[in-house]
């Protein structure tokens, strides 16, 4: 659906084959390697190593997710409770958040993640 092979998640994360993330992910899961981060901020900094600019979702930004060139991009999804680190924060190079109308700050971190990976979808498509 979005074209991405892998995911890179926190060993703290949700186990990513719990049955109701499989069932929620309708199979999706099992044509993805995923790959479990014993420490987040040390694979982040090996990510860009090799070229990728990695982007965080937060609330303290003016950058919009749709001002973003999604090419060789990494990219950082927090929880709901916390948001993503002030580790992590520190070593990204951007920050990006989804514009909002109305009251409510966040969405859920499945919403929030779909949501960008449908604007990374629909560039590739417009870049044909």
């Amino acid at each position: 659906m979005f074209g991405l092979n892998q995911i890179i998640i926190s060993n703290k994360t949700t186990d990513a084959y719990n049955p109701k993330v499989i069932r929620s992910t309708m199979g999706a899961i099992f044509r993805v390697k995923v790959i479990i981060s014993e420490d987040m901020v040390k694979t982040l900094k090996e990510i860009k190593k090799h070229k990728f600019k990695v982007i965080a979702t937060s609330l303290q930004t003016n950058d919009s997710i749709y001002d973003i060139n999604y090419n060789k991009k990494a990219l950082v999804i927090g929880n709901e409770a916390n948001g993503v680190s002030d580790e992590i924060l520190k070593i990204c190079d951007s920050k990006a958040k989804i514009p909002m109308l109305g009251k409510t700050e966040s969405l859920n971190a499945s919403v929030a993640t779909s949501i960008i990976l449908y604007e990374y979808v629909r560039q590739k498509i417009s870049n044909k």
